[in-house]
Parts: C-alpha cells; structure tokens; sequence
C-alpha cells in the first residue's frame, strides 16, 4: 500500500506543477493579446470578422473584383513596358 500511497502523492505533485505551468501560459497569452495579438486586433475590425463570421461574396462580385485587377495589372505591365 505504501508504493500506491507514493504514486497517489507524485500524481498530485505533476498536477500542481502543470496547473502552474497552466497559470504562466495564461499570463504569458493575456500579455501578448494585450499588446495587440489576436483579441487586439478583432475589436479594430467590423462586427463581421470581430465575431468570427464570415461574409460571402456573390460570384458577380467576384467577377467584378477579378476584372478590376486584372485591369490594374495590365495597366502596371503597360507602365513597365514603356519605360
């Protein structure tokens, strides 16, 4: 019973030390959020991304978007070949 009694009492003693370990990985992850981690920069963004969901685009608006740069790349490959 003795052998069981120790192995009750190193178990207790690996829980207190990764429940420390815990309470500095919490720290360490409040410090950073603060200085602008993930929860920093949520709250600057619009309600949809600070909430986590996502807006859907149609496809015409896609289209749209794609034309509009393929447009600024060829004005950009236009400027390049003049010089």
């Amino acid at each position: 019973m003795s052998n069981l009694a120790k192995v009750v009492q190193r178990l207790k003693k690996e829980r207190d030390q990764v429940q420390r370990r815990m309470e500095q990985l919490d720290e360490a992850l409040k410090a950073l959020t603060g200085l602008g981690g993930v929860r920093g920069t949520a709250r600057r963004r619009g309600p949809a991304q600070a909430t986590g969901k996502r807006r859907t685009v149609s496809a015409a608006a896609r289209k749209r978007i794609a034309a509009a740069q393929r447009a600024r790349w060829a004005k950009w490959r236009a400027t390049r070949r003049s010089k």
